[in-house]
């Protein structure tokens, strides 16, 4: 079995896989870093999202062995130092999860489209979480709470 070595949440792991674990079970099952959901397993529902090398993947169509030599961030790498992160905070201000299975692909989600995109809107949020799937909210909270992290991020409180 071949081995892989990556940085993930700042710490070095490494671990043996078969070449055909997928980065998500790699996290879930050899990491126990369960954050990271399986939703869909065919890269619909976005709620395996992770940041690798600073951008959101989908870490269910992503081997584990592509990952090697990586820098990768889960859900459990955002808080730092016991405070949340700012999206993860406004998430909780702004009551943008229900049953929360959906939550941290959306808020990886949310902080690469908020690290990319200068000027947020309300259209560009919506576009941005297509390939993000929540079956309990009509989205609107979700929208708020990113809306409200760019800002504070951007300091442009309004």
């Amino acid at each position: 079995m071949p081995s892989v070595a990556m940085t993930v949440n700042g710490k070095a792991v490494s671990g043996e896989v078969e070449t055909r674990t997928l980065l998500v079970h790699f996290l879930r099952e050899n990491l126990r870093l369960t954050g990271t959901h399986v939703g869909c397993d065919t890269s619909q529902c976005g709620a395996c999202v992770v940041h690798v090398n600073g951008k959101a993947v989908k870490s269910c169509t992503m081997l584990a062995v592509q990952a090697e030599g990586a820098q990768v961030t889960t859900i459990e790498g955002l808080a730092k130092d016991g405070k949340l992160h700012p999206v993860q905070a406004a998430f909780k201000e702004h009551h943008g999860l229900q049953c929360g299975f959906c939550t941290p692909g959306m808020i990886m989600t949310a902080v690469d489209m908020i690290r990319r995109i200068p000027s947020l809107d309300e259209k560009t949020i919506r576009a941005e979480l297509e390939g993000n799937l929540c079956r309990c909210t009509g989205y609107q909270n979700i929208v708020k709470a990113i809306d409200a992290a760019a800002k504070e991020m951007k300091g442009t409180h309004a």
